[in-house]
C-alpha cells in the first residue's frame, strides 16, 4: 500500500480528539500552532480554548492591548510568540482588511511564522500540498530511512524536508501532515517506541538494524547561561513596587520587583549596601524582614537562581521618593492587585507558595 494511503488509514484510527483539528479557520489553526510551539498538549489545549474564548478573530485580539495578551498567555513561556502574535493580528487587519491571507508565500512573511507553521496553516486550512516538518515528522522519517545527518543541520533539515515532500499525499495534504505528524507523537516516540506494533517496522531501517535508540542524530551546540536574580520585595501598608521589564532580555514587557543580579548569591549585608548604593536610599533606613529559600527556574538557553527578600522601609517619604527616583521603570500597585499584571512563571510561583493575594 501506498506510504500516504497507509498513514492516513492509520491516523484515522488512532487520532486524538483535538479542538483545533475541527476546524478549517485559518485563525484559529494560527492560534494552536503558535501555543503549541514548545508547549505540550495537554497544556496547550486550554489556552488555545481559552484565546479562542477571549479573541474570537483576528480583529479582536488586534484590538487587545499587549499587557492584557501576556496576561492570558502567562505560564506558557517564550512570550515573544505572543508579542509577535499580537502584531501580526495587527498587521492582519491593516493590511489585509482582518482576513488571514491565504497563499504561503504571503503567510510566510508574518511576523512569528516559519516554514513550518506557514504549511500547517495553508494544508489544514485550505488543503494546499505543503508538507509540514516537525519534531516528530524528522524523528519518523529519519528513523523509517535509517538518516544518520543530524536533524538539526541545515543538511539534515533538507534531507527531511524533501523525504516529505516526495511523500505527501497530492489529494489530502492537510490530512496526510496531521497523519505524520500524530504518528510520530504516539507511535514513533522519543524514547522506548512499541516497535513491533508499528506498522512501518518491516521497512523501517532503524529497527532492522537495532539503531531505534540513536536515530534521529542531534548536534548538540546549545550553551546554558546561568544567572543569580536577587528579588527585592518592597512594601508599605498595603503596597508593593513591580519592575516592568523593558529592555531586551528574558520577560520582555512582564512584570517582576526590583533586583540585583549577580554572578552568584550575596551575603545579606553586602546585598543591603549593593541595594542603597543601586537605589540611592540611607542603609539605616532599611530592614530585610524575610528572605526566602533558593529558586531555580529553567529557559532553554539559561537557568536562573532567585532569592527573594521583603523589604520595609522605614516611613511613606523614603517609599515615595523611591517610586519618583526610578522614572517609568517601577510602578507601585495596591497587593490586591498584583494578579492582574503578567507576571513571569518564576513570580508567579513564588506568590502561590507565600501569599494568598
Amino acid at each position: 500500500m501506498k506510504f500516504s494511503k497507509k498513514i492516513i488509514r492509520w491516523y484515522k484510527k488512532n487520532k486524538r480528539d483535538l479542538p483545533w483539528r475541527k476546524t478549517n479557520d485559518p485563525y484559529k489553526i494560527w492560534l494552536s500552532e503558535i501555543i503549541l510551539q514548545q508547549t505540550r498538549i495537554n497544556q496547550g489545549i486550554n489556552y488555545y480554548l481559552r484565546f479562542c474564548d477571549n479573541y474570537p478573530n483576528v480583529n479582536a485580539l488586534a484590538n487587545d492591548s499587549e499587557e492584557h495578551i501576556l496576561k492570558i498567555w502567562q505560564g506558557l513561556g517564550y512570550y515573544s510568540r505572543a508579542r509577535n502574535m499580537h502584531k501580526t493580528a495587527r498587521f492582519i487587519v491593516e493590511n489585509y482588511q482582518g482576513k488571514f491571507p491565504k497563499n504561503y508565500s504571503d503567510i510566510i512573511k508574518l511576523k512569528g511564522i516559519g516554514e513550518y507553521t506557514a504549511a500547517a496553516i495553508v494544508s489544514f486550512a485550505f488543503n494546499l500540498v505543503f508538507p509540514v516538518v516537525d519534531g516528530n515528522v524528522s524523528r519518523f522519517l529519519s528513523r523509517l530511512n535509517g538518516i544518520k545527518t543530524a536533524v538539526n543541520s541545515s543538511e539534515g533539515k533538507k534531507e527531511i524536508l524533501s523525504l516529505a515532500t516526495e511523500l505527501i499525499d497530492q489529494e489530502h495534504p492537510g490530512e496526510f501532515n496531521q497523519a505524520i505528524m500524530e504518528f510520530g507523537a504516539l507511535q514513533c516516540k522519543p524514547q522506548n517506541p512499541d516497535c513491533k506494533s508499528c506498522i512501518f517496522c518491516k521497512e523501517c531501517k532503524a529497527y532492522e538494524k537495532n539503531m531505534v535508540s540513536d536515530i534521529p542524530v542531534k548536534i548538540n551546540n546549545v550553551k546554558i547561561k546561568k544567572r543569580h536574580f536577587h528579588y527585592f520585595m518592597l512594601t508599605f501598608d498595603d503596597k508593593i513596587y513591580l519592575n516592568k521589564r523593558t529592555s531586551k532580555d528574558i520577560w520582555h514587557n512582564l512584570y517582576d520587583f526590583p533586583l540585583i543580579e549577580g554572578s552568584r548569591f550575596i551575603p545579606k549585608n553586602k546585598l543591603i549596601i549593593k541595594f542603597a548604593n543601586q537605589f540611592n536610599i540611607q542603609q539605616n533606613k532599611i530592614s530585610i524582614v524575610k528572605t526566602s529559600t533558593n529558586y531555580k527556574h529553567i529557559l532553554t538557553h539559561q537557568q536562573i537562581f532567585a532569592r527573594f527578600y521583603e523589604i520595609t522601609l522605614e516611613d511613606q517619604k523614603l517609599f515615595d521618593d523611591f517610586l519618583s527616583m526610578s522614572g517609568n521603570q517601577f510602578v507601585c500597585i495596591p497587593k490586591k492587585m498584583i494578579n492582574q499584571y503578567p507576571l513571569p512563571r518564576l513570580i508567579d510561583k513564588y506568590l502561590i507558595e507565600n501569599y494568598t493575594i
